[in-house]
């Protein structure tokens, strides 16, 4: 069965790259953005990435860290 998403290899439109914002902002994970958005989650990566959003969540510390 193929995997259908929607908006594959369609371009970005302003509203879109707006609701990526603030779905990132609301830690919202980046599998869920992609089904919300219809796009695959490399795409999502890519576009992020291209516009400066970060999809880490900022609530947690870095692996690397150890607690005093």
């Amino acid at each position: 069965m193929k995997k259908y998403i929607r908006n594959t290899g369609k371009p970005w439109s302003p509203s879109e790259v707006q609701k990526l914002r603030a779905l990132a902002g609301e830690n919202t994970p980046t599998r869920v953005i992609g089904f919300k958005l219809g796009r695959p989650v490399g795409g999502v990566q890519s576009k992020a990435s291209e516009k400066g959003i970060s999809l880490a969540p900022p609530n947690q510390s870095p692996y690397n860290r150890r607690k005093k």
